[in-house]
């Protein structure tokens, strides 16, 4: 038999926990957001206007029924919730085309737009963190996570909800990758696997501060590098090499490569 004291402290989690909606419930319908902007990724396909506004109109009460399960954690209403997210989604859409974009140009191997869509890895962690980054931009907590560690685990690709990306962002394999939450990545930036983005400490304290690194426009981070801290800013079109530690910043159009230490060339 188990202990009383155990049950009893279980009871109490059963009793108080705050009755956020299931993870298979989030995972089911934005899922059905990305089947129904990428087609390529369906079997299902709509054929009239009428049709596929019905679909859009489901998914925004659904997104609004979710909300409501946690409304007593939300700034606003559910329903201005729902509205304001569903009024992002072209936004959203247009930016993961320029994701698609950068990958079908900077990958030799990508022969189209579909291929890309319907079997990288990279375009599926997007698709999620860029609706994630949706959600945590109106404050709405925890199903932002939900979404990108969803995406993690069916990918390897780690991307906090609250980092910020630019357009035509390229993750080249991708498994391994880890991008922390107040990340800034400019346009047209490309990481190959096994990058970490992170944070110099791990202490509390720094929570409400920016504790990851800001890579401008134009750079390219080669497997296995590591870049660290919230004052770290990777100039415009550098070039990081594979296996490089990095915790200082370095200019615009600079060249780092690993050699038993790194070593800087200015280019």
């Amino acid at each position: 038999m188990l202990p009383e004291s155990f049950i009893t402290n279980i009871l109490e989690k059963h009793m108080h926990t705050r009755a956020f909606p299931a993870t298979s419930e989030i995972k089911k319908l934005f899922t059905k957001i990305v089947l129904t902007l990428f087609p390529e990724q369906s079997k299902i396909h709509f054929k009239t206007k009428a049709e596929l506004k019905a679909v859009f109109e489901s998914l925004e009460t659904g997104l609004e029924s979710i909300l409501h399960s946690m409304k007593g954690e939300l700034k606003e209403s559910p329903e201005k919730l729902a509205q304001a997210y569903f009024g992002k989604i072209p936004e959203i859409h247009a930016l993961l085309l320029t994701d698609v974009e950068a990958m079908v140009q900077g990958d030799p191997a990508a022969t189209t737009d579909y291929e890309v869509i319907r079997t990288y890895p990279g375009f599926y962690a997007m698709a999620f963190y860029r609706l994630a980054h949706g959600l945590h931009h109106l404050s709405i907590p925890l199903i932002p996570r939900i979404l990108t560690e969803y995406a993690h685990s069916k990918t390897g690709i780690d991307i906090h909800p609250g980092a910020k990306i630019g357009r035509y962002f390229f993750m080249d394999h991708g498994t391994g990758i880890v991008i922390g939450e107040t990340c800034t990545i400019g346009e047209r930036v490309k990481i190959y696997q096994g990058v970490t983005l992170g944070a110099l400490s791990v202490d509390k304290k720094m929570a409400s501060t920016k504790r990851h690194p800001t890579i401008e426009d134009g750079v390219v981070i080669y497997s296995g590098a590591t870049i660290l801290g919230g004052e770290t800013v990777v100039g415009k079109e550098s070039i990081i090499g594979g296996n490089v530690w990095l915790t200082h910043s370095v200019p615009a159009q600079t060249k780092i490569y690993h050699q038993s230490t790194s070593k800087l060339i200015k280019g």
